[in-house]
């Protein structure tokens, strides 16, 4: 029991430092024993966690996406705000937190989607997977808006689910090179602040 415990604590440890490295240095800029070096994994144990580097990958995907869905539900489920209000104080808190960060980094899946996007089919499907389960949640809030008579109905909460999803990877990329919020301060303000309200 113990032993398998330890596994899974080891596993935990190399898909948390996956994301660090990836973020900082790509999929093709890490490599596994990089990886396994800042967990002090022995070099020949990857594959006793991982069938290869493009499942690591994967899993990275999906381990990065988490908080931020657990983050974004908190918002959704406070009964002391409205969805709208949740969603625009989600991503105040992203905004806030990119600041802090000194604008590095951005997003792990709009710069793996950029990166290997299209060439590793395995990562590719994550990365959708991730993406939609995203899109899934803001369009649950916005539905929820809809509802509440905050956010508009001429449009459906699926379509201002992907643009909003889409404005916001762009944003990130954008924040990247201008090193400056105010893209995406922008892009909640032009769709959460006024496109999609009632």
């Amino acid at each position: 029991m113990m032993k398998i415990q330890s596994k899974e604590l080891k596993r935990e440890q190399l898909l948390t430092e996956g994301v660090s490295l990836l973020m900082q240095q790509g999929y093709h800029g890490t490599g596994l024993q990089e990886i396994l070096d800042t967990v002090k994994i022995p070099k020949g144990s990857f594959y006793n966690y991982f069938g290869s580097k493009e499942q690591f990958g994967a899993e990275v995907i999906a381990h990065y996406i988490q908080p931020f869905i657990e983050q974004l539900q908190n918002h959704l489920q406070n009964p002391q705000q409205d969805a709208l209000q949740g969603l625009q104080n989600y991503f105040n808190e992203l905004i806030s937190a990119v600041a802090d960060s000194n604008f590095k980094g951005g997003c792990l899946l709009g710069n793996l989607m950029g990166e290997i996007g299209d060439t590793s089919e395995v990562c590719r499907l994550a990365l959708k997977t991730a993406v939609e389960r995203y899109r899934d949640l803001l369009q649950s809030g916005l539905n929820q808006a809809q509802q509440q008579g905050t956010v508009r109905t001429d449009k459906s909460a699926q379509e201002m689910a992907d643009l909003l999803t889409d404005a916001w990877q762009g944003a990130l990329l954008r924040m990247k090179i201008d090193q400056s919020v105010s893209p995406l301060r922008r892009c909640c303000d032009d769709l959460l602040g006024d496109y999609f309200k009632a």
